[in-house]
């Protein structure tokens, strides 16, 4: 699938030192290195399902790892990054089917409106885009061999439930009790787990289940829903998880450095995908870090498309707010750390861009001063600390400050915010 247009990135003058960029990873609950490996590092960022628009949730997550390429671009790492559309889902039909609208179509509606979403917050596009259609002969492939190990079981598909034509008239589902490496990713406990498995697309009363938490393989084909070709599985779609476990190892390998995405994936998408890639190559082959942005509220709640309390990047647009102002609210504030919107923050974002680009207006052409080479030190710095932006913001504030107060400017710190923060002045 097509991915949206990049943009350049400023190489800067004065090298990088070898200390890797630390994140936090919530399997072993600690800040850990993740360096890459043979000079490349290598990222998985789960992507949206396709039914409505980018609200500030998902550009705050995708900011947030847009970052983190950045910064291990910047200490020399090449960077292979990979991000998913889950663009045959529930959610996506049930939402064609309320507006009378092919599911297809909306799908490409909403992929269309997030790519220009994602460009104007000047987000590098992922080195592959693939979509979980495309990836369905792989799912196939990876739900057969675990049938064959015995890891995966049939369950009947109910009776009062129309087959579509060529459907075989069983879901496969793995089987949970064969996977030591179940809850590694999360540590939740199994009533955790439990009290959010419905709400988050699972299936726990599933009648013929052997546990209320054995997450879907593949789904039968229904008569009414899309459903592909799933050579001796019989014709249907694959599970949800199941999407990024193949899409992953497909174009990652057996190991990456950093699955990304929400904290509201952490349970059961990020613990189902790697437990499922578990099961199909062994220990240690999926994500050696999890990394996830923490949620973004609205009127004291979280902000999601379920809830509607949405302040959409888009309308953000529309109404002439400077995605770079956009992108500065969220960097403002620590990707771990919840947070809600407010029209304050969007209004301290445009005045700390303002001061940023009168500083700007100051600098001469690829000067390099002492003033601008301690200030790309400090933004390093707070980088490569678990990607605390909010800290490399307040570097460059001090830098346009005292700019502002006479001091010469530097132009690199100009190509330092766009090459580390994606800002562009």
């Amino acid at each position: 699938m097509k991915t949206w247009s990049t943009t350049a990135v400023p190489r800067l003058p004065i090298e990088h030192d070898d200390s890797p960029v630390r994140v936090h990873d919530t399997a072993s609950g600690g800040v850990v290195p993740v360096a890459g490996q043979d000079g490349t590092a290598r990222l998985y960022v789960c992507g949206i399902t396709p039914y409505d628009a980018t609200h500030l949730g998902h550009a705050a997550t995708y900011v947030t790892f847009d970052v983190l390429q950045r910064a291990w671009r910047d200490a020399g790492l090449a960077v292979t990054h990979v991000q998913n559309v889950t663009d045959v889902d529930e959610p996506l039909l049930e939402r064609a089917e309320r507006d009378g609208i092919a599911w297809e179509d909306l799908a490409a509606r909403e992929i269309d409106l997030f790519f220009a979403d994602m460009e104007a917050l000047r987000v590098l596009p992922p080195d592959h885009y693939v979509g979980a259609v495309e990836g369905i002969p792989d799912d196939v492939r990876a739900v057969e061999q675990l049938l064959a190990a015995g890891t995966a079981y049939l369950v009947p598909v109910p009776e009062d439930e129309a087959l579509a034509d060529g459907a075989s008239g069983q879901d496969v589902y793995l089987d949970l009790s064969t996977q030591p490496s179940f809850g590694a990713v999360s540590g939740w406990t199994r009533e955790q787990m439990l009290d959010v498995f419905a709400d988050r697309g699972g299936d726990p009363d599933r009648a013929g289940k052997r546990d209320p938490l054995d997450p879907l393989l593949w789904r039968a084909g229904r008569a009414g829903e899309p459903h592909w070709a799933g050579a001796g599985l019989g014709q249907g779609r694959p599970g949800w998880h199941i999407e990024c476990s193949t899409i992953a190892q497909r174009y990652l390998g057996r190991a990456f450095d950093v699955q990304g995405g929400g904290t509201d994936l952490v349970f059961p998408h990020h613990e189902m995908s790697a437990v499922q890639a578990a099961a199909l190559c062994g220990d240690d082959c999926f994500a050696q870090a999890y990394v996830h942005q923490a949620m973004v509220g609205l009127d004291g709640e979280k902000m999601s498309k379920s809830k509607g309390n949405l302040v959409l990047v888009s309308r953000l647009r529309a109404a002439g707010v400077d995605p770079m102002a956009i992108r500065l609210a969220l960097l403002a504030q620590h990707y771990r750390t919840d947070w809600e919107w407010t029209e304050d923050i969007l209004r301290e974002a445009g005045e700390r861009l303002d001061l940023w680009r009168r500083a700007a207006d100051m600098a001469a052409h690829e000067s390099v001063t002492e003033l601008g080479s301690t200030t790309l030190q400090r933004m390093r710095e707070r980088l490569a600390d678990d990607l605390d932006t909010p800290g490399a913001l307040d570097a460059v504030d001090d830098w346009a400050t005292t700019v502002a107060a006479g001091e010469p400017a530097s132009g690199l710190v100009v190509d330092a915010v766009d090459a580390l923060l994606g800002v562009q002045l």
